[in-house]
């Protein structure tokens, strides 16, 4: 299994960009791939995930309503649509992926799930 990100840039205060996880590889039916972040010297924090069983989402409370994680299984992608974006979202986004009955198991600490297979990263920027 293989997952690669990709989609990020630099854009100003307020704008918008949409990243992609493209997977490869995955002959499981039930899955679940998560959009974490990194910023320098610290640990990747949860943004958000989506199950493949029936499309549930889910966020960090600390996005506020501003990022949209969608699936395209016939891409075999995954994509965290980012609006009105703040300079504190500025970092590397990566993806992972975890099964959906671990996932099911941390319920809201969702972002405690063991993820793993990364892809390389995209880094976004926000500046003005």
């Amino acid at each position: 299994v293989q997952l690669v990100e990709s989609g990020g840039g630099m854009v100003e205060p307020g704008g918008s960009l949409r990243l992609s996880c493209e997977y490869t590889g995955l002959d499981y039916d039930v899955y679940t791939i998560g959009w974490f972040r990194q910023y320098p010297g610290e640990e990747r924090e949860g943004v958000a995930c989506i199950t493949s069983s029936d499309d549930s989402k889910y966020y960090s409370d600390a996005l506020e309503g501003r990022f949209t994680i969608s699936r395209d299984s016939t891409k075999n992608r995954v994509y965290l649509q980012m609006n009105s974006l703040k300079p504190e979202d500025a970092a590397m986004y990566y993806c992972g992926l975890t099964t959906t009955r671990l996932l099911r198991a941390f319920g809201s600490r969702w972002y405690d799930a063991p993820f793993a297979l990364w892809g390389p990263g995209t880094r976004v920027s926000v500046s003005s």
